[in-house]
C-alpha cells in the first residue's frame, strides 16, 4: 500500500452506528429507514463485541451470526471538501462499501486491505455492509480431495476468512464480522511511496546490510537514507525507482530476549533535510538447519543454534479480534516474563496487527507466522482464488517489512496431515499453495525469513515426529509415558503438550462459579477433538494417576478440593518433564511450542493463560522451564541420574551446584556440590555420580534393599548466593514422597516491594500462593528443605494479604 509521509491521517473510529438485518433484506443503504434502531459500534470492532457491550450477546453462548447482514454507517459530513483516501486495514468477510448511496468497491476476503480514493463533498455518509457469509459457505466449489471434520463448514475452503469459531470443541462459535481492522481518512500531501520493500540483515562477519527499494512520488530533490549512523545519498532509475543498499560494520545485532539484546534501529528517509521515519529494524540473520540428512529442524540465528520454547498464539480477545498495542502489550510481557522466545501463530487463528509484531520486535520474541490455511484442500487452479491469495500474503508481508521477530514463515497447518491421515498418498497434501505460490511470495517480500511448506511435515509421513517439525501429542492426548518424551526422537514441535488447564480458583470464582468437572457448564469450556469420546480433561486425568497414584474419578468424589489441587498441578509437572528431556545438552530436540498461549473463554482450556489475562499454574510450571539459566535432571534408568544445566545468555557465567537425596523429603542421605562456569549459549550435563564422587543409586535402579531416599534436590547458585532454578526428582513417585510438612511463612518489604519468604522443614510439593490482589513471581512450586525461597509478590496495593495452600497443609495467612 502507498505509504503517505507527511498526510493528514486520521482514524474514524467514533460516530459508527450497526443495524443488523436478516440475509438480503436490504439491496442498499437506500432502502434502510433512516429511523430503523441502530446500535453505537466501536471501530475497529465487530459485531459480537457491539452486540455484547449492547447486552445482546453473550459470548459464553454465542448465537450464529453469520446468517445475518450487518450494516455500518457514518456520517462523513462537514468533511473539508476535495481528494481523500478512505483505508480500510480489514473488513471480515464479504462487505460492501457504499459512499452515499453508490456502491463503490466489493471486498471478499477479511484479509486484505483496500484504499478507496474519493472526492468529499463535506456532506457524505458511508455505509458498509457485510453481507451474511452463511450463503457463500453453502455453495459448491471445485471437487476437494479430502473433507477434514473439525471445521464446521466444507465451505470454507472458498471464503478467505478466519477459521475462529468455526471449530466445534476448540472455540467458541464466535465469528468474525465487521471492521475488525482500522478504518482511516487520508488527507494525501506532497510526499508518497510506493512498493517499500525493507530487508535487514546481518553478514557472518557481524556486517548489518540493509537494502531498501522504493518508488517516491514528490517534489524532493535530495533523498538519503540513514540508520544505525551511516548514511547514503539515494539516486533514481529512469523510472523513478530507488533501490539502495547499506552496510553498517559492527552493527549491534538483534537477538530473541533469551540470547541477547533485541537490538533495534530507526530507519529514516531524508527528503531535502527533512526526515521521515520508514520504522525499526533489527539485523539478524536467521537460518533454517535441516541437518546432513535433511531430517532435522533448527533455527540458527546469528550463528547460533536457538533453542525454541513459546506457545501457539490464540486471539487476544475472540470477541473483538483487536489488534492494538494496548491489547497485545499485556499478553506478550507475560510471554518474555515465562522466558519464551517465540510464539507461533498457526493457520487456524487470524493474521495480528503489524502492532504485534512492533511489540515482538522490542520485546525479543520470535514470531513463526503461519499463513492462514490450514486442513482444507483450497482451491488454487481458481483464478479468482489465486488473487485473493495473491493480495493476502502481499498486504502482510509488505506490512512488516523490516520486522526482526518475523523468524518463520509456513504455508499453513496440518494439510499435508489431514491428507495422508484419511489415507491419500503423503505427496497429496504438498499443493501449488504451499509448494510454489506462497514460497514464491515469501521469497519476493520476506528473502531474509525462511520458509516451510506446511507443519507438520517431513519424514514418511507429514506427523512423523523424528523428522522436520512435527506436532507433537505423544505424552498428551496419546497417553504415552513421560518417557516418550525422548524415546519418539522429536526435533522441533510446532505445537505439542496440550491439557485442559485447570485455571487459579479466582477465574473460577468470578467467571465459572459451578462445580468444577461434572457440571455440563463447566464441560462445554473443556476442549475436545470433535466426534471423540474424550475430551482434554480426560488426558490431564491420565498423568494425574501416573504421577500422583491416585483414582482420578473417585478423588474428585472424595476430595474435591485435593483433586482441584493435583489436577493444577499436573500439566506443569508433565510441562518441566518434557522440557527437561528436550533442552538437555545431547538432546536432538531443537524447539517446542505448547499448544495453546491464552484461553479463548474463561475455564479449563488449553492455554498458559486463562481469558482473563491471569497466569494459570502451568505458566509458573513454563517458566520454570524455559529460564535461560536453567538446571534439570532425567533419570538415565541403570546410568543413574543426569543434570543438566544450559545457559542460553550472552554472558559467561558461573556457577554453584548442590545436590542432595533426601529420606522422607528433609533428612540428607547424600549430598554434594560442584562449582561451574559456562560459556555464553552452552551447556553441560554432568553424572549424579561427578558431583557426590561416589555410586549412589539415585534412580533407584538397582534395587538393592530398600530405597534410601525418596527425592533429589539439585539447585543452581549464583556466585552471591542467589538461587537461580532448581529441580526434582522423584525416583520412586511422587505419591511416596508425600508427607506432612511445617511451612514457615514472612512478609518482607524489599526496595523493589514486597516478598513472601517461606521455609519448609520437609519437602512440599506443588505450594500455592493465593493472593487477594496480585500475584507471585512463582507458583505450584515445590518447596525444599535447608533451602529457604523468597518469593516477589507483584501487582500488589498496599500490604500483601493472603494465604499459602497444599495439600495436606492448613492454610497459612499472611
Amino acid at each position: 500500500m502507498t505509504l503517505f509521509l507527511d498526510a493528514d491521517i486520521r482514524p474514524l473510529e467514533a460516530g459508527w452506528t450497526l443495524l443488523l438485518t436478516e440475509a438480503g433484506a436490504h439491496e442498499s443503504p437506500d432502502t434502510i429507514h433512516r429511523a430503523a434502531a441502530r446500535l453505537a459500534a466501536p471501530v475497529p470492532g465487530t459485531v459480537a463485541e457491539a452486540l455484547t457491550k449492547a447486552g445482546l450477546f453473550d459470548p459464553h453462548h454465542p448465537v450464529p451470526l453469520e446468517g445475518k447482514d450487518a450494516w455500518y454507517f457514518r456520517s462523513l459530513k462537514g468533511e473539508q471538501p476535495g481528494p481523500a483516501v478512505l483505508r480500510f486495514e480489514g473488513l471480515a468477510t464479504i462487505t460492501e462499501i457504499w459512499l452515499n448511496g453508490k456502491l463503490e468497491l466489493t471486498i471478499e476476503s477479511m484479509f486484505e486491505a483496500h484504499d478507496l480514493s474519493l472526492e468529499l463533498t463535506g456532506e457524505d455518509e458511508l455505509a458498509l455492509c457485510f453481507r451474511a457469509l452463511a450463503p457463500h459457505l453453502s455453495k459448491r466449489g471445485p471437487r476437494a480431495r479430502w473433507r477434514p471434520q473439525m471445521m464446521d463448514s466444507q465451505g470454507l475452503r472458498l471464503v478467505r476468512t478466519t477459521l475462529l469459531g468455526h471449530m466445534p470443541g476448540w472455540c467458541p462459535s464466535i465469528h468474525a464480522i465487521g471492521p475488525w481492522r482500522p478504518i482511516s481518512l487520508i488527507r494525501p500531501a506532497a510526499h508518497s511511496i510506493e512498493n517499500l520493500r525493507l530487508t535487514a540483515d546481518l553478514d557472518e562477519d557481524g556486517t548489518g546490510l540493509l537494502d531498501v527499494a522504493f518508488t517516491y512520488k514528490g517534489p524532493a530533490q535530495d533523498l538519503t537514507l540513514s540508520v544505525a549512523g551511516e548514511s547514503v545519498t539515494l539516486t533514481a532509475d529512469d523510472a523513478g525507482h530507488y533501490a539502495p543498499r547499506l552496510t553498517i560494520p559492527a552493527v549491534k545485532p538483534w537477538w530473541p530476549a533469551t540470547h541477547g539484546e533485541p537490538a533495534l534501529h530507526d530507519v529514516s528517509l531524508g527528503l531535502d533535510g527533512t526526515r521521515h521515519s520508514l520504522g525499526l529494524t533489527g539485523f539478524r540473520r536467521i537460518r533454517l538447519d535441516r541437518g546432513d540428512d535433511g531430517k532435522d529442524f533448527a533455527l540458527i540465528v546469528n550463528g547460533v543454534k536457538i533453542f525454541c520454547r513459546g506457545a501457539v498464539w490464540t486471539s487476544a480477545n475472540i470477541t473483538r479480534l483487536p489488534g492494538s498495542t494496548e491489547d497485545y502489550a499485556p499478553w506478550l510481557m507475560m510471554a518474555r516474563e515465562a522466558g519464551m522466545n517465540m510464539l507461533r501463530i498457526g493457520g487456524t487463528m487470524a493474521y495480528e496487527s503489524p502492532d504485534f509484531f512492533r511489540l515482538c520486535d522490542r520485546l525479543g520474541l520470535l514470531v513463526w507466522q503461519d499463513f492462514q490455511f490450514a486442513n482444507y484442500d483450497y482451491p488454487v487452479a481458481d483464478e479468482t482464488f489465486a488473487t485473493h491469495v495473491h493480495n493476502e500474503v502481499t498486504g502482510l508481508l509488505s506490512s512488516l517489512q523490516g520486522s526482526p521477530s518475523l523468524a518463520l514463515l509456513c504455508g499453513g497447518s496440518e494439510s499435508e496431515q489431514q491428507a495422508a491421515m484419511l489415507g491419500l498418498p503423503p505427496a497429496a497434501g504438498k499443493t501449488p499453495l504451499s509448494q510454489s505460490i506462497l514460497p514464491a511470495l515469501s521469497a519476493s517480500l520476506r528473502p531474509d525469513v525462511p520458509y516451510i511448506g506446511n507443519s507438520p511435515s517431513g519424514g514418511p509421513l507429514p506427523f512423523t515426529v523424528n523428522e522436520g517439525v512435527s506436532h507433537y501429542y505423544g505424552v498428551g492426548a496419546y497417553c504415552r509415558p513421560l518417557t516418550d518424551a525422548r524415546l519418539s526422537g522429536l526435533r522441533f514441535a510446532a505445537e505439542c503438550l496440550a491439557f485442559a488447564h485447570v485455571p487459579q480458583q479466582m477465574t473460577l470464582d468470578r467467571h465459572l462459579a459451578v462445580p468444577p468437572v461434572h457440571d455440563p457448564r463447566w464441560k462445554a469450556r473443556v476442549p475436545r477433538d470433535r466426534a471423540a469420546s474424550w475430551d482434554f480433561e480426560d488426558i490431564r486425568d491420565h498423568y494425574l494417576a501416573e504421577l500422583y497414584d491416585v483414582d482420578p474419578a473417585r478423588l474428585r468424589r472424595q476430595d474435591p478440593a485435593r483433586y482441584l489441587h493435583l489436577s493444577r498441578a499436573v500439566s506443569g509437572e508433565v510441562l518441566e518433564a518434557c522440557f527437561a528431556e528436550w533442552r538437555r545438552p545431547d538432546s536432538c530436540c531443537n524447539g517446542a511450542l505448547v499448544w495453546t498461549f491464552q484461553d479463548l473463554l474463561p475455564g479449563p482450556g488449553w492455554g498458559l493463560i486463562d481469558a482473563t489475562g491471569l497466569p494459570k499454574p502451568v505458566w509458573y510450571a513454563a517458566r520454570r522451564a524455559f529460564q535461560p539459566v536453567r538446571v534439570s535432571l532425567t533419570d538415565e534408568g541403570l546410568n543413574g541420574l543426569d543434570v543438566h544445566v544450559v545457559n542460553d545468555g550472552p554472558e559467561d557465567t558461573a556457577l554453584t551446584l548442590t545436590l542432595a537425596c533426601l529420606r522422607e523429603g528433609r533428612t540428607p542421605v547424600l549430598s554434594g556440590k560442584t562449582a561451574l562456569r559456562l560459556a555464553p549459549r552452552t551447556g553441560q550435563s554432568l553424572h549424579a555420580t561427578d558431583v557426590f564422587g561416589a555410586f549412589f543409586d539415585t534412580t533407584y535402579a538397582y534395587r538393592f534393599g530398600p530405597p534410601a531416599h525418596d527425592v533429589t534436590v539439585a539447585t543452581l547458585w549464583t556466585e552471591g548466593g542467589d538461587m537461580l532454578s532448581q529441580a526434582f526428582h522423584f525416583p520412586q513417585g511422587r505419591a511416596t514422597a508425600t508427607a506432612p510438612a511445617q511451612v514457615m511463612t514472612k512478609l518482607v518489604e524489599g526496595p523493589q516491594g514486597w516478598y513472601l519468604q517461606l521455609e519448609t522443614d520437609r519437602l512440599q510439593q506443588s505450594l500455592h500462593i493465593c493472593l487477594e490482589n496480585g500475584r507471585p513471581e512463582d507458583d505450584f512450586f515445590h518447596l525444599a528443605p535447608l533451602t529457604p525461597r523468597r518469593i516477589r509478590l507483584t501487582g500488589t496495593t498496599g500490604r500483601p494479604k493472603g494465604t499459602v495452600e497444599a495439600p495436606g497443609l492448613s492454610p497459612i495467612s499472611f
